[in-house]
């Protein structure tokens, strides 16, 4: 049973909502299917035309997920790379589907999930300001009210008319957080957003996420600096191929992740696991 719902709701269903659930998922998988090409070897073509043959790999991206999120709850995701936590953000932001499970999510949805994703390089900063706000759900109005602050925030300064194609990467970050941010939405999920830009620009980026944090609002952080996700987070999702292998507090999640890794506790590890 494949079941995604995404739930926009008025004020009043809104403000039911924020006393519950923000993000219920129930039995949810994903599987990937991709074709590799494999080059015959020498033996192979003289049996053959000499034609290379397509094998199919299955991954099992996430498998047999069961999660809740409620308002008021900012929850941490971390994991080694393919663990399925990019994948397990975008299920949970409508972006793909999932194989098999059931996904609701109640209230808006700002998603910070990979740097310039919705952005047009051709176009300037402030073309691509509206263009992230309007596809995250914003009128026309609602941009232009938070265009300066938008702007501002980012500090790009003149920048802001100039082809986003000539922007550095940090300028990128700096841009797509300050909109996601700014649309200030019922839930909002950042994934690996803070890992770029300068130090000035990351502390500016988790006090506003800090600010964000409300009892009418549901944070969901991806990230490998897990001292950044202890500073944060009241609780902490860890996955492994595609399997929650734990959730609780902060402190203990990340203990064990860093045991389980066989890592030290030592202020690198801290910051890029």
């Amino acid at each position: 049973m494949i079941s995604l719902s995404v739930s926009k709701s008025n004020s009043q269903n809104s403000t039911h909502a924020k006393h519950g659930l923000a993000v219920s998922i129930s039995n949810l998988s994903l599987i990937y299917k991709t074709s590799i090409s494999k080059r015959p070897t020498f033996k192979a073509r003289l049996k053959s035309i000499g034609r290379g043959k397509k094998h199919t790999r299955v991954v099992n991206a996430i498998n047999n997920v069961n999660l809740e999120v409620h308002y008021g709850s900012v929850l941490g995701v971390i994991g080694s790379n393919g663990a399925g936590k990019s994948s397990l953000m975008r299920v949970i932001s409508g972006i793909i589907p999932p194989t098999q499970g059931k996904v609701e999510v109640h209230g808006s949805v700002s998603t910070l999930l990979a740097l310039g994703v919705g952005f047009n390089p051709s176009m300037t900063g402030r073309s691509n300001v509206y263009l992230g706000g309007l596809a995250a759900g914003m009128t026309r109005s609602e941009i232009d009210s938070r265009f300066e602050a938008i702007s501002e925030f980012s500090e790009l300064g003149d920048s802001i008319d100039a082809p986003m194609r000539t922007y550095s990467s940090g300028m990128y970050a700096r841009l797509a957080f300050s909109v996601a941010a700014t649309v200030e939405p019922d839930i909002l999920i950042i994934d690996e957003a803070l890992s770029t830009g300068d130090a000035h620009f990351k502390e500016k980026s988790l006090n506003r996420i800090k600010e964000l944090r409300s009892a009418d609002r549901a944070l969901i952080l991806v990230s490998h600096a897990l001292a950044t996700i202890e500073e944060i987070c009241n609780e902490v999702l860890w996955l492994d191929k595609g399997k929650i292998m734990m959730r609780g507090k902060p402190e203990e999640v990340v203990a064990a992740y860093k045991e389980f890794l066989n890592v030290g506790k030592s202020a690198s590890s801290n910051e890029d696991v």
